[in-house]
């Protein structure tokens, strides 16, 4: 499997095709969370070259149903991996085990498997981070352009609707993310 053809494809198609109202779910959301899941894999231990690979792979293409749709983009994501990562050398199982960290991804998160719970801790590793403010000031807009939300007062009341419930999967998540977190629920309140 050649990891770094696959990227290159998906980042210039991302460049070409992704909307311009994306103001969250663009390159730059992709990138982060491929950083953010390979820490993640590094503080939980995954030490497997073939793991890594199909973790970085998912992270790059977790998102790329965007090009196609807003509402189901994780199977539109999963229809251009089915697509496009033969041609890169990936085979049936590798592309499964990939579609299976894109769907643990939709919300509500269902991962099953350690890799799974990983890309979703990585999907929302925001939450926890101290430029939480900046970049849910980018989905506000990216919502907001879409109708998916009023005004800044509704979108308090669901980010702190959605932040309550939610929980890290992983320990090391879990220890760098939770306390942040918190405080951050604390100034929605």
């Amino acid at each position: 499997m050649n990891v770094q053809e696959a990227e290159i494809y998906i980042v210039d198609q991302f460049r070409r095709k992704l909307p311009d109202t994306l103001y969250y779910h663009g390159l730059h959301h992709t990138l982060d969370v491929t950083n953010a899941a390979l820490h993640l894999a590094r503080l939980e231990g995954i030490t497997d070259p073939e793991a890594l690979d199909l973790l970085r792979t998912a992270a790059l293409y977790h998102d790329s149903g965007f090009m196609v749709t807003y509402h189901g983009h994780e199977e539109a994501g999963c229809d251009i991996v089915h697509q496009s990562l033969t041609r890169f050398g990936y085979n049936a199982d590798q592309i499964e085990v990939i579609c299976g960290m894109i769907m643990a991804t939709r919300i509500p998160q269902s991962p099953k498997t350690h890799l799974e719970k990983i890309i979703c801790d990585a999907d929302l590793d925001y939450l926890g981070r101290a430029d939480f403010e900046q970049i849910a000031e980018t989905l506000y807009r990216e919502l907001k352009v879409r109708d998916m939300v009023s005004d800044m007062e509704s979108w308090n009341a669901l980010q702190k609707t959605f932040i309550s419930g939610h929980a890290y999967w992983t320990e090391s998540a879990r220890r760098l993310r939770d306390i942040p977190k918190q405080e951050r629920l604390k100034t929605l309140l």
